[in-house]
């Protein structure tokens, strides 16, 4: 006899006392204490029993009595439209425990649970069931809950909307949707390469767990961007919408541009979960519909390349972590004093004297190659030139564009040795056309900054040229400016500059230039768009990322438009970002430094304007750190009183 004919068979036993007994004495509890048995068979199965039992017995009509009153007292099963499991992850509530399910699967659990009296829910994966009142009596625990409610469970209060940066609008509800990761489907309206290339990436990325497919799962994702032609700059439209419905049919992405459509993939890859008790992926808090666009059009990290050389792999590994937050330039400050790691076709002495050493040299093919992999990833790389300051390293492989060989820069304005070089060299990363060259990207960066001009007025034949042409020493500063600049924009770049240009001949600078705010303190911003210039927002002391006492929590709390009007806001401050120079930053801890600090600067150049609140902000910030340490990116501990340290002790990536 099967297990089920044996537990009938016990019943009918029961049933056979049962049936003797006055309704009113009719012994309720025991038919809870069977109740489990009953639950386990349909009503078409516990009859069919019950009638074969019945033709082997004369008291036909007593059981059957007893089987009407049991069935009577059997309880309306709960169907899956009116219960709600709700999810708590490590928690648990004691030895509240009617039952087990151990050893069993979390949907075996849970339709136990359902056909066990009194079960509220069950943790996992220990599988103990407990009592209805667990909720009230939860603690922290190594387990996780799967409670029974009788509405959806509501977003939780801390880390939600679990997306980073923080969406310019979104609705979401209470539903829990499988994802049929092994069947999941990318495809484009308007197919392309880069697409492609991003659909292998992402995939990667949601699905990094082997993973068994749960039942009604969504399966696809479509994508419809308008604009697949792949063409980035400042002005490219990097917004999207992404909805994620709720009964299993395809999630759709559309956007103006492929760089947009990426960003709806990097939005949908941070609401898939992988869930360790089903081995499944679900997208929590479903239906989702998500309408994203950036605040600010330019939202950089630095890198310097001169105070320490960063391998081509170094930078690619930096390049590939940025999307994560959305930021979508790299500004390359690519020379310095202290050296000068490109290999310039037409002046092939810079590198080959200006380098620390042979092998800490970019050739041509590797910046092309760098910028390529930005591009398919929507990053821009905006180079830096830094001139007539931050040059000394020029002057080993020509020399006549120094002023001595004692007093080595400002470069030498006296001499148009030194335009000729400027001219050559920025020839070599534009082709001399906009939006093409080496370095496509329309913004030019030619520094400016800390020019201290005493070295000219110190070295007779500049200070010689500096009277014959009736200029003062910051005479000579403005001329240099306006000279290299031109060059520049002969070449269709705009330029950008740091903010001591604006300090020193402000509107006498070509209208088309970018003001770069840097100086602790400095409000140039709000005077140079009052003047109607632009500007970019990167100020030391808050948003430069070598700093390493500066807290993530003082990084989001600035404001790039802080004493400037909405109108002009919009129109003139074209973002900013956070700056990682290389004094003490080289391949070895480039990560740890930039990461995860950079998320604050990004939400804040992405998001609302009042998303502002960092204890709001902190748990979601804590989140995104674990997510990047999951892609392998080495962002360092979220809460570190400095940047880069290593754990104080051990413990979980969420709470360190």
């Amino acid at each position: 006899m099967g297990i089920a004919k044996c537990l009938a068979f016990a019943l009918f036993v029961s049933l056979s006392i049962a049936a003797r007994l006055p309704l009113h004495k009719f012994d309720v509890n025991e038919v809870e204490r069977l109740q489990p048995s009953v639950n386990l068979l349909s009503a078409e199965e516990f009859l069919a029993m019950a009638t074969d039992y019945m033709e082997q017995t004369t008291e036909r009509r007593d059981l059957m009595k007893g089987l009407t009153r049991l069935l009577a007292h059997r309880p309306k099963p709960k169907q899956p439209e009116d219960i709600y499991w709700w999810y708590f992850p490590n928690m648990d509530c004691g030895w509240d425990d009617v039952g087990a399910c151990t050893g069993s699967d979390v949907a075996t659990c849970k339709a136990i649970c359902l056909n066990t009296s009194g079960c509220g829910g069950f943790n996992f994966p220990h599988g103990i069931l407990k009592k209805s009142n667990c909720q009230q009596v939860m603690a922290a625990s190594t387990t996780n809950l799967y409670l029974i409610n009788s509405a959806p469970q509501p977003p939780p209060k801390t880390n939600f909307p679990p997306i980073w940066p923080y969406p310019q609008q979104f609705t979401s509800a209470n539903t829990t949707v499988q994802v049929a990761a092994n069947s999941f489907q990318f495809s484009a309206v308007k197919p392309s390469s880069d697409l492609t290339a991003a659909f292998a990436r992402y995939q990667a990325l949601m699905f990094p767990h082997a993973s068994k497919d749960q039942p009604g799962g969504i399966a696809k994702v479509v994508v419809n961007a308008a604009d697949v032609s792949g063409v980035l700059q400042l002005e490219t439209d990097e917004s999207y919408t992404l909805t994620i419905p709720s009964d299993g049919s395809p999630i759709t992405i559309t956007a103006p541009t492929t760089f947009g459509a990426m960003y709806g993939l990097e939005t949908l890859s941070q609401l898939i979960t992988f869930n360790f008790d089903t081995k499944g992926y679900e997208i929590n808090w479903a239906p989702w519909a998500i309408q994203d666009a950036p605040r600010f059009q330019h939202r950089e990290l630095l890198v310097d390349t001169s105070r320490h050389f960063e391998p081509v792999q170094s930078l690619k590994d930096i390049i590939r972590s940025l999307p994560f937050s959305k930021i979508n330039t790299v500004h390359w400050h690519l020379t310095d004093s202290q050296s000068f790691p490109f290999d310039s076709p037409s002046r092939p002495l810079l590198s080959q004297m200006g380098a620390y050493s042979s092998q800490e040299r970019y050739s041509v093919e590797d910046v092309a190659d760098v910028v390529e992999y930005a591009r398919q990833h929507g990053v821009r790389m905006m180079v830096e030139v830094d001139n007539p300051g931050h040059a000394a390293s020029f002057c080993g492989g020509y020399p006549e564009v120094c002023p001595s060989t004692t007093c080595l820069q400002p470069l030498n304005p006296a001499t148009n040795a030194t335009f000729d070089l400027l001219s050559d060299l920025f020839m070599d990363l534009t082709s001399g056309k906009r939006g093409a060259g080496l370095f496509y990207e329309n913004l030019f960066h030619l520094g400016g900054d800390e020019v201290d001009t005493s070295c000219w007025t110190s070295t007779p034949s500049v200070q010689a040229w500096l009277t014959a042409n009736g200029l003062t020493a910051d005479g000579g500063y403005e001329y240099f400016v306006k000279r290299s600049q031109a060059i520049a924009r002969s070449m269709g770049r705009d330029v950008v500059g740091w903010e001591e240009i604006w300090d020193h001949f402000g509107t006498e600078l070509d209208p088309s230039t970018v003001i770069h705010q840097w100086l602790p303190g400095s409000t140039i911003a709000a005077n140079a768009t009052s003047h109607g210039y632009r500007v970019l927002w990167s100020t030391d002391g808050v948003w430069y990322l070598d700093g390493l006492g500066t807290t993530w929590q003082t990084m989001y709390s600035q404001e790039p438009c802080t004493g400037i009007n909405a109108t002009a806001c919009a129109k003139y401050v074209l973002g900013g970002g956070g700056e990682m120079w290389g004094e003490t930053v080289d391949t070895s801890d480039l990560q740890q430094t930039v990461w995860p600090r950079l998320a604050a600067i990004g939400e804040r150049l992405w998001s609302p304007q009042n998303i502002t609140d960092t204890n709001a902000a902190a748990p979601r910030y804590a989140a995104f750190r674990c997510l990047l340490n999951r892609r392998g990116v080495a962002a360092a501990p979220a809460f570190n009183t400095q940047a880069r340290q290593s754990p104080p002790g051990p413990g979980g990536c969420y709470t360190q």
